[in-house]
């Protein structure tokens, strides 16, 4: 890892070397974060339905968050942006009290699709797009670290009980969030591509700017590889809310796991995560990305099938079940964000990332409320949507490597 660390350079490594100032938090009450809604009143019902209100606006700050990357450059967006959606929602979420405060933040959060896209520009296009493989499996190996601190959500669930812990721990990731986005901000640079998209987006009219999403949506649709692996993309951030928002209540509810000890299996998750990069990711060759990506599945797949099968209590079922979905997790995701990434110009970049992000919200936004439905028809419903996301990708990245070896990125000629 040292050595692959000192090829990435620039804006990469500063928006890479602070994320431990958001992760760490982030993973400590995520694990925690549906679970606290259940105390706090919210049934599932509930729950899904604050997912998926929170996802229709991040239709809507997707939609504007290339515009805005664009007009405010990329550094400043991600600056303004992440304290809006991060930093002023974790202190909502300090006190919430109820539905409604959880519906407010799930709103104030959603604005994060703004700096999403801006991180995104500043991470990759100072990039060669042969390093960017390497970007996502650093990014990675930072979440595996942060993951390695979940444990202590539990202790702090153990010594406080869950409502007053989860409350210091919002506070905590306050705390860490905002102090990760200034300083970042001073250690990034505007890139070249984004000092002259914010000169070119000066000078545009609304009627002009609309017009470009249409060209660029025209462009994304007439190639079908691309639309393939978007294909892919969307169900992955399905399978994601899904699993952010049921996996934990399914370990405590359906398998009568614990509220402190759930806080393990992320840990386990990252240590598992952390012998495989260790041991065999640098082994692992780029022109090899779609076998990667279908064995990732493959395994993912797999371990929501042991969760479905096994009975309550059965902790050591989880915990394979756990490991498996870390490596599969690990074997797909990188090469999965760097093909996305790879696919899209320089050029157009924010606003090709924020249709994608559209694309994403409109396809997902019902996972929440599809869950929230099923899980009260049966817990294992939501899992079993999980697991054939998974493998309706492997038939897809099947189809997607048939088509084409590599994706040609969308025109800048607009």
């Amino acid at each position: 890892m040292p050595r692959v660390w000192r090829r990435i350079q620039g804006n990469a490594k500063s928006c890479l070397i602070y994320e431990p100032l958001f992760l760490i938090p982030f993973n400590m009450y995520m694990t925690y974060a549906s679970i606290y809604m259940l105390e706090l009143g919210l049934n599932e019902t509930q729950i899904g339905l604050v997912t998926s209100i929170g996802m229709v606006v991040q239709i809507f700050t997707a939609l504007i968050s290339g515009h805005l990357t664009d007009k405010m450059g990329r550094r400043r967006a991600l600056l303004v942006y992440d304290l809006v959606s991060w930093s002023a929602a974790a202190l909502i979420w300090a006190i919430s009290q109820n539905f409604w405060f959880f519906l407010i933040a799930a709103i104030v959060n959603a604005f994060q699709r703004v700096p999403t896209t801006a991180w995104y520009c500043l991470l990759v296009e100072d990039t060669d797009p042969q390093d960017r493989s390497i970007v996502f499996t650093i990014l990675m190996f930072i979440g595996v670290i942060g993951g390695l601190f979940a444990p202590l959500g539990g202790l702090f669930v153990s010594q406080f009980s869950l409502v007053p812990a989860m409350r210091i721990m919002y506070v905590i990731a306050f705390a860490g969030m905002t102090l990760m986005m200034v300083l970042r901000h001073f250690k990034v640079h505007e890139t070249e591509i984004g000092l002259k998209k914010m000169e070119e987006s000066s000078e545009l009219s609304l009627k002009d700017t609309i017009a470009e999403y249409r060209s660029v949506l025209k462009l994304i649709l007439a190639n079908k590889p691309l639309m393939i692996i978007f294909g892919v993309y969307i169900l992955f951030n399905f399978q994601m809310t899904l699993r952010t928002t049921y996996l934990s209540v399914y370990w405590v509810d359906a398998l009568r796991i614990s509220d402190s000890v759930i806080s393990i299996f992320p840990a386990i998750s990252s240590a598992a995560m952390l012998v495989f990069l260790f041991s065999v990711t640098p082994r692992l060759q780029e022109r090899l990305a779609n076998r990667y990506m279908i064995c990732g599945f493959i395994l993912s797949a797999l371990s929501f099938v042991i969760l479905l099968t096994i009975g309550p209590g059965n902790i050591a079922a989880t915990i394979a079940s756990t490991v498996m979905m870390a490596i599969g997790g690990l074997l797909a995701s990188p090469y999965l964000e760097s093909s996305i990434q790879n696919a899209i110009d320089d050029h157009n970049r924010a606003k090709i990332f924020s249709i994608l992000g559209v694309l994403i919200l409109v396809f997902t936004f019902p996972a929440g409320l599809l869950g929230g439905w099923t899980y009260g028809i049966n817990a294992k419903i939501p899992l079993l949507f999980i697991a054939l996301s998974f493998v309706i990708s492997v038939w897809m990245i099947i189809g997607y490597a048939r088509k084409s070896a590599a994706i040609q990125p969308v025109s800048a000629g607009l």
